[in-house]
C-alpha cells in the first residue's frame, strides 16, 4: 500500500468519524443525556449497572464497568457495575446448557434487582442474546438502556432509553459507543461526586 493511499485512508476514516460525532451531537444528545440520568439515578439510589454485549461490544461493556468500579476522572469510592461478559465459566455453562441466546438473560435474572440498570450494547441492534437480556430486565422491573447503531433493531426496542448511533459502519458505531460510555461515566461522577470536566 503506497503512502498516498494510506494518507487517504487515514483522512477518510477521520472524516467519517467526525461526521458520525457531529450527527450524534446534532440529533442524539437528548438520548445521551437521558442515558446519563438513568445510570446516575440508579447508582445514586444504591442500584448497580449490569452491562453486556458481544465481541467489541463486550469490550465496551468491560471498559465501562472498569471506569465505574475504578475511576474515570475523580478519586472516589468504587461504584457497582458488572460486565456480564467476563466470567467464562458462567458464559460457557449457560451457552452449553441453555443456548447462547440465554447467556445474558440468565445472568440478569440471577443478579438484577429493582433499582438496577441493565445496559445492552449491540452495533447491529440485532443481537438476540442482548435483546433477551434487556427484555428479562424489563420483566423484572429494572431500568433499561441500549446502545446500538442507527438501525436500532430489537435491542433498541427492548430498552426504555436507546442511543442509536447514526451510522451503519461497525467501527464508527463502536467508536461512538466508547464516547457515549465515557460521557455516562463523567455524568455519573458529576452527579454523585460533584465532579465535572477538569
Amino acid at each position: 500500500m503506497g503512502e498516498l493511499i494510506i494518507e487517504e485512508l487515514v483522512a477518510g476514516a477521520l472524516t467519517e468519524a467526525r461526521g458520525v460525532f457531529e450527527r450524534l451531537l446534532a440529533g442524539h444528545s437528548g438520548q445521551i443525556a437521558a442515558a446519563c440520568r438513568l445510570v446516575a439515578a440508579s447508582l445514586k439510589g444504591g442500584g448497580k449497572l449490569l452491562v453486556f454485549g458481544n465481541g467489541g461490544s463486550a469490550a465496551d461493556a468491560q471498559h465501562m464497568a472498569a471506569e465505574l468500579v475504578g475511576r474515570f476522572r475523580l478519586e472516589r469510592r468504587g461504584l457497582p457495575a458488572v460486565a456480564l461478559t467476563t466470567d467464562t465459566s458462567v458464559l460457557t455453562a449457560l451457552a452449553n446448557d441453555y443456548g447462547f441466546e440465554s447467556v445474558f438473560e440468565r445472568q440478569v435474572r440471577a443478579l438484577g434487582r429493582l433499582g438496577d440498570v441493565a445496559c445492552g450494547i449491540s452495533t447491529s441492534g440485532g443481537s438476540a442474546n442482548v435483546a433477551r437480556g434487556l427484555a428479562a430486565a424489563r420483566e423484572l422491573g429494572l431500568r433499561t438502556l441500549a446502545l446500538t447503531g442507527e438501525a436500532g433493531g430489537e435491542v433498541a426496542t427492548a430498552a426504555e432509553v436507546a442511543v442509536k448511533v447514526p451510522s451503519k459502519a461497525t467501527p464508527r458505531i463502536q467508536e461512538a459507543h466508547a464516547l457515549v460510555c465515557h460521557i455516562i461515566c463523567e455524568a455519573v461522577e458529576a452527579e454523585l461526586c460533584g465532579g465535572g470536566n477538569k
